[in-house]
């Protein structure tokens, strides 16, 4: 057995993702696509918006050939950003992407904290792979932007918290309920949803927006804070932090006035030395089906 190309991912693996390491991975191979340049991108892109695009939920081509461009060793207002896309070919054949940013909060909008917030934009297995354990590894890969990026803004040894937008728990939607069980078993929690209001910028273009009206999209956070797996609480505080990192790089597309109404959800989120419950993704299916 061999795990090729994700062999050096090993380590960064969840605490449920571990089963992947039993397999034999030397028939895959792994590119990152820093740059519009790079030959898979258009696939890539094409993919994430064929599956996405059409629920609101996919950024414009120009919005992630802008973050490809991002570059961490120049900050811009108190953020280092860094963002790419992975690629997983068998053969000839892609078989998944995946895109993620990872945010270093500076000087003051870093608090007291040493820490990288990643976002984990997409992720999209073709059906061939799915159920085999590819998963683990996209969930996997985040880590090591979020060294880089930190150790562009200087910082070393930094705490790591990787962040998925999800939707809502729904059993007449199979897919979700899929992604939900799969985040479960790789030891991901998900923030209590009946305390965290959260929504999703508008992605649609500022002329789209203006012709209509804003239109965030409800969704829960799903969380790993590598290394913190096993606590199922946490404070306001850094909860708002995480948010906030996420509203910064949002904020570099989305105008502010289009960002004005998920930014005032935060005032209703735990204060910040109140204690929110971190839930099993099932456990929370189990909570909003009581709710309902």
């Amino acid at each position: 057995m061999t795990l090729g190309p994700f062999q050096d991912q090993a380590a960064d693996l969840s605490p449920g993702d571990r089963s992947v390491l039993d397999a034999d991975w030397s028939d895959f191979a792994l590119e990152r696509v820093g740059s519009v340049d790079h030959p898979l991108f258009e696939m890539a892109y094409e993919r994430l918006w064929a599956e996405f695009g059409a629920v609101g939920e996919m950024e414009r081509r120009e919005v992630i050939a802008e973050r490809l461009a991002w570059d961490p060793r120049r900050p811009s207002a108190s953020h280092a950003l860094l963002y790419e896309m992975a690629v997983v070919r068998r053969g000839r054949e892609l078989v998944a992407v995946r895109d993620h940013t990872a945010i270093v909060p500076l000087g003051a909008a870093a608090g007291a904290g040493n820490g990288v917030v990643v976002h984990l934009s997409h992720v999209l297995i073709e059906p061939s792979m799915r159920g085999r354990g590819l998963a683990g590894w996209l969930r996997a890969l985040p880590l090591r932007a979020a060294r880089e990026c930190a150790a562009a803004a200087g910082l070393s040894a930094p705490d790591i918290t990787l962040v998925a937008e999800m939707e809502h728990a729904d059993a007449a939607v199979a897919a979700v309920m899929t992604r939900l069980r799969s985040y479960a078993r790789a030891g991901f929690r998900v923030v209590d949803p009946s305390r965290t209001p959260y929504q999703q910028p508008d992605f649609r273009s500022a002329e789209e927006i203006d012709r209509s009206c804003v239109q965030p999209v409800a969704l829960s956070l799903v969380l790993r804070r590598v290394g913190r797996e096993h606590e199922s609480v946490m404070r306001g505080g850094e909860l708002r932090d995480i948010v906030s990192a996420l509203h910064a790089m949002f904020a570099r597309h989305v105008r502010s006035d289009h960002m004005a109404p998920v930014r005032a959800l935060l005032d209703r989120f735990p204060d910040p030395c109140e204690e929110v419950a971190l839930l099993s993704p099932l456990h929370a299916v189990a909570v909003q089906g009581e709710q309902r």
